[in-house]
């Protein structure tokens, strides 16, 4: 006959007040941090918590405050160290001002994020960071739900059209142009941007990645090549790139084109790694056949041979000010202005002149 494991219960704020020698409301006030109660109440009761090993009940507190002490983050993948870099910015500060991370990935899926919201709802969290997975309005009525009960909201990395809420990104227009026109400058025409961002079609205009970073990129692309006089194809622009098959089979029809690419521009470092693996399996290699960048900068890119010419952008930063600003907004505290943040491009050794390729 099997045994069962018989599961000891957990004591109570009853059995705190019995061990204590208080009231059960007085233990209450104490354990909770709501209410008076005497400096001696106070003591008698942490010793008794402490010598049953008593855990509040979060959600219980919860109610009786108002405040959970906890706070929702939802980001588009947890793979990407983007976002790990980001995390690591908003635990920081959190931690510090003694709230707790409760993390989410929305793997970019619109209903995946839903209901990531209202889990997080339904468990009293005091404010959410999001980084929204679709930029029009009328698809995010889960977001302004936050809203409507009270909680606070920031969005990070990306914004949503019409919706009044902090948006906590970074500018790429201007650098985007840059790193094109160097590329342009070196004699580059066939310049291909490659993206994880999902549409339904090929990209045709702007309006199709609303107020993404992507959409600032490609806009910065455009932009150089319309100051240097040369037009732009918008199949320099490929979308869809969110695993290794996809990315297999992009670069395949690219290779397949009368005039395939000479510079490729990875919009992250996991679309990057790809990448760089499929064309070593194609014998390609870097500058002297294609030239390369990538957006965000992290270690390896710049140990590799050659180094990668990147995009770097203050995420950590962005990472902590989203976190500082949300509990300032939960706190009811003033801010200054949503500051500016700006990417910088690193050039290092994976440009070079357009040549034959092999």
């Amino acid at each position: 006959m099997t045994k069962q494991k018989v599961r000891s219960k957990a004591p109570t704020v009853a059995d705190v007040a019995r061990e204590a020698n208080v009231s059960k409301a007085q233990a209450a006030r104490a354990l909770g941090g709501y209410g008076a109660v005497s400096e001696e109440v106070q003591i008698r009761v942490n010793h008794a918590a402490a010598a049953l090993g008593y855990r509040p009940n979060e959600l219980a507190r919860s109610m009786n405050t108002g405040r959970s002490n906890t706070i929702g983050v939802i980001v588009g993948d947890i793979e990407n160290p983007h976002f790990g870099v980001a995390l690591r910015g908003m635990a920081d500060v959190t931690r510090q001002a003694g709230y707790q991370l409760l993390l989410s990935n929305s793997d970019e899926k619109w209903q995946a994020e839903q209901d990531a919201v209202r889990v997080m709802l339904e468990k009293q969290v005091d404010g959410i960071i999001v980084t929204p997975c679709c930029s029009e309005r009328e698809k995010n009525g889960h977001l302004m739900q936050v809203q409507a009960e009270g909680r606070a909201l920031k969005l990070f990395d990306r914004a949503v059209i019409g919706m009044d809420v902090e948006a906590i990104c970074c500018d790429f227009t201007a650098v985007a142009q840059q790193a094109t026109h160097q590329l342009i400058a070196a004699g580059h025409r066939e310049v291909v941007y490659v993206t994880s961002m999902t549409l339904e079609h090929d990209f045709q205009q702007l309006s199709d990645f609303g107020l993404t970073p992507v959409a600032q990129r490609v806009d910065g692309m455009m932009r150089a090549f319309a100051a240097a006089g040369h037009p732009f194809d918008p199949g320099m622009v490929q979308v869809n790139a969110g695993s290794d098959e996809q990315i297999q089979q992009i670069v395949a029809r690219l290779w397949q084109r009368p005039r395939p690419p000479t510079a490729l521009i990875a919009s992250d470092s996991v679309v990057a790694m790809s990448l760089l693996r499929e064309l070593t399996r194609r014998g390609l290699r870097i500058p002297e056949h294609l030239s390369f960048v990538m957006y965000d900068n992290f270690p390896w890119s710049e140990i590799i041979s050659p180094p990668l010419t990147v995009v770097a952008q203050p995420v950590y930063e962005m990472g902590r000010e989203a976190a500082r600003r949300l509990i300032a907004e939960i706190r009811g505290e003033m801010l200054e202005p949503l500051p500016t943040f700006s990417a910088e491009l690193i050039d290092r050794m994976s440009i070079g002149a357009p040549r034959r390729l092999p």
